[in-house]
């Protein structure tokens, strides 16, 4: 990943971000509208998209739609907006994360790594460990090792559909939305009760401790997340 659009019509961010990227050893380009964003990115098309939400001519997460209706680049939203509700509205548009301003550039780089890492064709990876426990994505199976007392755990189907949804997505904030028209369809926009319910499910035969989650995290107000450990990240 070495291609990064930076968007933000404050010209003392675009050029702080220009420097300290390129320092980096990435390429980057910026924009400091909506417009001048989008033709940017058709010609040029990046790796990796940092958004501001507040552009003058045009809301960022029209912008969002806009990206994703041609590509699956990691976007990262940087925006002074503190509210859950926009927050919200950028990740069910496609953002992949969301930093709010004012920020640290030691934050933004690692939140870079984590949305490129999902981006990476290892995440696709069939087979995701949890501790002792092994998700066979492709078979199917939760298989806990033999050192624990080897033995298959049985998921629903809309657990395992659930639980897809969050591996393949590491490190990555799910809005409650996006689940639930993932798991369940459309009609399901306003059925958190039932997200609840299978989240509490899956922790309690995946988490060593359902009460405090090691890797099915809950983002309070806006989804969860999950978060795997550091070796396998």
């Amino acid at each position: 990943m070495t291609d990064i659009l930076v968007v933000d019509d404050e010209p003392q961010i675009l050029r702080a971000l220009r420097i300290n990227l390129r320092v980096r050893q990435y390429e980057v380009r910026t924009a400091g509208s909506a417009s001048e964003a989008l033709e940017l990115a058709a010609k040029h098309p990046p790796d990796l998209v940092i958004l501001d939400l507040g552009l003058p001519d045009m809301d960022g997460v029209e912008v969002i739609h806009g990206l994703r209706g041609w590509t699956d680049a990691p976007i990262i939203v940087l925006s002074g907006r503190a509210d859950s509700t926009d927050k919200v509205e950028a990740l069910d548009a496609g953002a992949d994360d969301y930093v709010t301003k004012p920020f640290g550039m030691d934050e933004l780089l690692a939140r870079m790594r984590a949305v490129t890492r999902r981006a990476s064709p290892d995440s696709d990876a069939p087979q995701v460990k949890l501790g002792d426990l092994t998700v066979d994505l492709a078979a199917k199976r939760v298989i806990r090792s033999a050192d624990a007392g080897s033995a298959d755990i049985r998921l629903t189907p809309t657990e395992w559909h659930l639980l897809e949804v969050l591996l393949r997505n590491p490190g990555k904030l799910m809005s409650q939305q996006q689940l639930l028209s993932d798991v369940w369809g459309p009609g399901y926009a306003d059925a958190t009760g039932n997200l609840r319910l299978y989240m509490a499910q899956l922790r309690r035969k995946l988490e060593p401790d359902p009460a405090r989650p090691r890797w099915l995290l809950t983002e309070p107000g806006m989804g969860y997340r999950y978060q795997p450990d550091p070796d396998h990240a």
